[in-house]
């Protein structure tokens, strides 16, 4: 079984992506890291306390208000048993970790250390579950910072959904959450990974193990774009492949070693030429 590494930046088309490839003529099961990142925080769960504990004294609005208030929308107003909680504000807490400021680096990277530990597990167990079922040659994990958190390296294959300026994704951005300023869509564009590095170290992995999806154009030229992309990888991954690594649970792991191993090597290779040209400037 394949792991799909599906990333790309902020406002890129990303989930539309995702959505094409967990549906016919794809069918490919979807594992969404932002679904699992709600599902980590929770209340009640060991994230949303340390997430409470680090955060709630300096933000006031870090959990939803009770349902009881009018103003909580529909969707917000079934509250957890009390001894759970609140759940927590994610506007409030986007406000806290997303811009270039130091204290905002500082507050994204304490949010990460709590988040991406949780969903790791939810995110093994899911994948061990589609091994065991071994329906399909191929999973997609859907996930942003598939780059930042290394969650790279693990992926026999990564897809990155990329267009072809930063101006793209905030005029997307604020058609899309359109209470959104354009200052406010300049940070959240420039507090990620530019398209341009994701598209570099995946081009690093090469053409079997990496593949860019350009989203310039519209839904059907992005179904085209997908359709060629996924064409590239299955290329002789066919259900023979599939069922030798399902019946062979010591080659599934062999083959899944040697995917790290690529991956690894992949990482180290762009790493070292982003040193070589900093050394040239």
């Amino acid at each position: 079984m394949l792991l799909i590494g599906l990333t790309g930046s902020i406002a890129t088309g990303k989930s539309t992506v995702a959505n094409i490839l967990s549906s016919p003529p794809h069918s490919l099961p979807l594992i969404d890291a932002d679904l699992l990142a709600r599902e980590a925080v929770r209340p009640g769960t060991r994230a949303y306390a340390s997430i409470a504990k680090h955060f709630g004294p300096t933000t006031p609005d870090l959990l939803l208000p009770p349902a009881s208030d009018s103003s909580t929308s529909l969707a917000e107003r079934t509250d957890p048993p009390k001894e759970r909680g609140r759940p927590l504000n994610r506007a409030a807490l986007g406000r806290r970790v997303f811009g270039p400021t130091p204290s905002r680096v500082r507050d994204r990277h304490a949010l990460n250390a709590i988040v991406h530990p949780a969903v790791r597990l939810l995110m093994l167990r899911a994948i061990l579950a589609h091994y065991a079922r071994g329906r399909s040659w191929a999973v997609v994990l859907d996930i942003p910072l598939l780059f930042e958190s290394g969650l790279d390296v693990f992926c026999g294959a990564v897809v990155v959904v990329g267009v072809s300026s930063p101006e793209v994704q905030m005029q997307r951005l604020r058609a899309r959450d359109t209470g959104l300023s354009a200052e406010e869509a300049r940070e959240r564009v420039g507090s990620q990974m530019s398209v341009a590095e994701k598209v570099d170290r995946c081009r690093e992995r090469g053409a079997s193990a990496g593949r860019v999806v350009w989203n310039d154009e519209g839904k059907e030229e992005l179904q085209v774009e997908v359709a060629r992309v996924m064409e590239g990888l299955e290329h002789g991954r066919g259900w023979y492949w599939r069922w030798w690594l399902w019946a062979s649970p010591f080659m599934a792991a062999g083959w899944a070693l040697w995917a790290v191993w690529n991956g690894w090597r992949a990482r180290r290779r762009w790493e070292q030429s982003e040193k070589e040209s900093g050394k040239k400037e």
